[in-house]
C-alpha cells in the first residue's frame, strides 16, 4: 500500500482506537507529526513496536504548528517566548536522531487571526529551520496564502535534504520554480484532489512524477461525507490521483512509496 507522508497517530487515535492496527494491516508506511511531548512519546512508542515486531515502519517528525500563535489563550501570542521549551524539545530530539523530519512547520496567513501573528510565525520557523540545516534533517512546510514567504528562503531551503510541502495548495508554475531554483521540494496531495480544489487537481496533475507524495493528514482532511480522515482513506486517494494524472495506480504507488522513503530515510 502507498506511504503516508502527512499525519497525526496521536491525534487520530482519539478518534478511532484501532488506528494502528489499521495502518498496519492495510501496510500504509507513514510520517507522525507531533509538537508536544505527549504526541511524541506515543507515537515514538508506535514506530518502536512496529519496529521491533516488524511491522510497517513509522517515520517521526516534531515542529510547533504555525497557527500555534493563534491559539494560545489570550488571544494569541505575540512572541516565541511561550514555546522556549518546545523548541528546546525539537532541538534536543533532532540532535539525538529521534527525528526522520523536523515538521510541521512554515506560514499560516489564511485569515486575519493568523496574519496577526505572522512576526512569531517567522520567529519560530527560523528556529525549526536552523535545526534542520544544522542537523541535516527534511523540513515539513504547512503553508497558507504564504508562497511568497517560501520564494524569500530559497537560498537556505535548497541546502535541505528535502522540503515536504504538506497538503500543497500552490501553483504549478510555483512548485516548478522552487525545483528550478534547486529546492528539493516534494509535493504532498491528499483529500483536497477529491474535493474539487482546482489549483491542487492542476498542480497533482503535471508536477514532477518523481517529486510527489501522497497524504490522509489522518485525522483532519476528511473526505466528502465522513467526519474525519484516517488510514483507509489513502487507497482512494490514489485512485484519484491516478485518474487525475492518467496513470496507472500501481506505476504511481510505487513511484509514491519511492519518494517517500528518499525522503523519510530510515524511517524507525
Amino acid at each position: 500500500m502507498a506511504a503516508d507522508a502527512h499525519a497525526h497517530p496521536f491525534d487520530l487515535a482519539g478518534r478511532l482506537p484501532n488506528a494502528e492496527q489499521e495502518r498496519r494491516r492495510l501496510g500504509i508506511p507513514c510520517a507522525a507529526s507531533a509538537w508536544n511531548g505527549e504526541q511524541f512519546a506515543y507515537q515514538e512508542e508506535l514506530a518502536r513496536k512496529a519496529r521491533e515486531e516488524g511491522a510497517v515502519p513509522m517515520a517521526l517528525c516534531f515542529a510547533l504548528h504555525p497557527q500555534l500563535p493563534a491559539l494560545k489563550d489570550p488571544p494569541f501570542s505575540l512572541n516565541a517566548r511561550p514555546f522556549a521549551p518546545l523548541l528546546d524539545m525539537l532541538e534536543t530530539l533532532a540532535v539525538q536522531g529521534r527525528l526522520n523530519a523536523v515538521g510541521e512547520t512554515g506560514f499560516d496567513l489564511y485569515n486575519d487571526v493568523f496574519r496577526a501573528t505572522e512576526a512569531v510565525q517567522d520567529e519560530l520557523f527560523a528556529a525549526h529551520l536552523e535545526t534542520a540545516l544544522r542537523c541535516g534533517l527534511p523540513l515539513v512546510l504547512h503553508v497558507r496564502r504564504a508562497m511568497h514567504k517560501v520564494f524569500a528562503l530559497t537560498g537556505p531551503l535548497k541546502k535541505l535534504p528535502a522540503v515536504v510541502f504538506h497538503s500543497y495548495s500552490g501553483t504549478a508554475a510555483e512548485g516548478e520554480a522552487l525545483l528550478r531554483r534547486g529546492v528539493n521540494a516534494y509535493f504532498s496531495f491528499g483529500a483536497s484532489i477529491l474535493l474539487n480544489h482546482k489549483t491542487a487537481i492542476r498542480s497533482s496533475a503535471v508536477l514532477p512524477l518523481d517529486h510527489l507524495l501522497l497524504e490522509t493528514d489522518a485525522p483532519y482532511q476528511p473526505l466528502r461525507g465522513r467526519e474525519f480522515s484516517r488510514w483507509a482513506d489513502l487507497p482512494e486517494i490514489l485512485r484519484g490521483l491516478a485518474r487525475i494524472r492518467q496513470e496507472s495506480a500501481a506505476e504511481l504507488e510505487a513511484a509514491t512509496d519511492r519518494n517517500f522513503f528518499t525522503v523519510f530515510s530510515k524511517p524507525r
